[in-house]
C-alpha cells in the first residue's frame, strides 16, 4: 500500500493500539510500521469488501492537506479491515459546496465529511460558533491543546447529543491560519480602515473587520483571483497554502501578505452517527483508528505547507510583512471586546474560559 508522503515519518501515540484492543493506555510514541502492512496492497485487492465507505471535502487540490487526510485514512482503515472495507476519496468531485456535502451525509450517500464549525451552527449547535471568534488561539499548540482537551471534548459531546447522533466529530482539522493580503501593506488595525475585504459579511467575522473601519464584501472563493486582478476588491484573508494554490498572491490586490495570523482554524472530520452505530464493535475500533491517523496527518502536512507555501509565495513576488513587524496588539484589543461579549450574550462563559486556559 503507498503511505502519503507525511504520516510515514508521523509517529502515533499508543492510543492507536489502545483503540485496537478496546483499552486506553497512557498514550506514547509509536511508528505507523506496527500498524499496518506496507506490502499487503496486492492481497487487500483481492478481498470482497463488506463495506463501502465514501468520505468527502470539498477541496479539488491534491496538493491540499485534506487530500492527505482522506488518503490516509483510506490506507489504514483499508489494510486494518483486511480489505473488508473498502473506501472511496472524494477530492471535490461530488461538490465544492460544503452544504451539500453535508446534505450528501445525512442522505447516507456519503459516510464522513470535512466540513466547517458553521455547518454545525446551522444544524443548531450555537457554541461552534466561538471558533468563529478572531484571535481565539495565540498558535498552533495553544489550538491543539484545546481542541484535544476539555473544549474540543466539549463540543464533541455537545453536537453528538444536540444533533440526536446525527454527527460525531472524529477528530479536528485545520485549514491553517488566516492572514490579511492585499494592495496595500498593512501593520497595524488602523491600516485597515477604508479598505473592503473579501470576508464574512454577517457575524462575529464581519463585526471584527467592520470594527476597525473595512467594508467585507461577499465574493466567491471560485471568482476571488479576478475580483482581486480587476480590483474590485482591495483585500482578502486566507492561509498561505489556499491562497497560493490559487494563485492570489500573483495578482495586484493579493501582493501584500500581511502576517496577522488572525484565525487559527478548525474543521471537522464527521461521520454519520447512525452510520457509526451500526457497525461492530471491531470495526469502530478500526474507523477510530483510521480518523487518528488521518488527523495526525492532515494537521502535520498543514503546519508543513505552511512554511512552503510562503516560501513559494515569496518566490513568486508576493511581499511579506511578519508577524514579527505587526502590532498584534491592536488587532486583539478590538477581537477580545468582541469575545467577552459574545461569551456573555449566548452564555458561553466557561467554554471561553476553557479555551483561555488551555495554554
Amino acid at each position: 500500500m503507498r503511505l502519503s508522503r507525511f504520516f510515514s515519518n508521523v509517529v502515533v501515540s499508543v492510543l492507536v493500539a489502545g483503540l485496537l484492543c478496546g483499552c486506553g493506555a497512557e498514550p506514547k510514541r509509536k511508528t505507523i510500521g506496527s500498524m499496518v502492512d506496507v506490502n499487503n496492497s496486492q492481497a487487500l485487492q483481492n478481498v470482497e469488501p463488506d463495506i463501502v465507505f465514501t468520505i468527502a471535502s470539498n477541496q479539488t487540490s491534491q496538493d491540499n492537506p485534506y487530500h492527505f487526510g482522506l488518503q490516509t485514512f483510506k490506507e489504514v482503515l483499508e489494510e486494518l479491515s483486511g480489505g473488508t472495507v473498502k473506501v472511496i476519496c472524494s477530492d471535490g468531485d461530488l461538490s465544492e459546496d460544503e452544504a451539500e456535502l453535508v446534505h450528501m451525509l445525512d442522505s447516507g450517500q456519503i459516510q464522513m465529511v470535512v466540513c466547517s464549525p458553521g455547518n454545525m451552527s446551522s444544524a443548531g449547535v450555537s457554541e461552534v460558533n466561538m471558533l468563529s471568534l478572531l484571535y481565539l488561539f495565540d498558535g498552533f499548540s495553544h489550538w491543539e491543546a484545546a481542541m484535544d482537551g476539555q473544549f474540543g471534548s466539549a463540543m464533541t459531546d455537545i453536537i453528538l447529543e444536540r444533533t440526536k447522533n446525527q454527527y460525531r466529530i472524529m477528530g479536528y482539522w485545520s485549514a491553517g491560519v488566516r492572514d490579511y493580503y492585499g494592495k496595500v501593506p498593512i501593520s497595524s488595525a488602523k491600516d485597515v480602515e477604508g479598505l473592503t475585504i473579501r470576508t464574512q459579511t454577517s457575524g462575529v467575522v464581519s463585526e471584527f473587520w467592520t470594527g476597525l473601519g473595512a467594508q467585507p464584501l461577499n465574493i466567491g472563493w471560485g471568482v476571488l483571483y479576478d475580483a482581486l486582478k480587476n480590483n474590485e476588491v482591495d483585500s482578502a484573508e486566507n492561509d498561505y497554502t489556499n491562497l497560493m494554490l490559487k494563485e492570489h498572491h500573483k495578482t495586484g490586490n493579493g501582493k501584500y501578505i500581511c502576517e496577522t495570523h488572525h484565525d487559527y482554524t478548525t474543521r471537522l472530520f464527521i461521520i454519520n452517527g447512525e452510520f457509526y452505530d451500526s457497525l461492530t464493535g471491531e470495526q469502530k475500533n478500526w474507523v477510530d483508528t483510521a480518523a487518528l491517523a488521518a488527523t495526525l496527518e492532515e494537521r502535520a502536512v498543514t503546519y508543513d505547507m505552511m512554511d512552503s507555501s510562503k516560501a513559494q509565495c515569496m518566490l513568486e513576488g508576493a511581499v511579506v510583512i511578519e508577524f514579527e513587524e505587526m502590532d498584534i496588539a491592536s488587532f486583539k484589543e478590538q477581537a477580545v471586546v468582541i469575545q467577552d461579549t459574545y461569551a456573555e450574550e449566548n452564555g458561553l462563559k466557561s467554554y471561553l474560559e476553557m479555551i483561555r486556559s488551555a495554554k
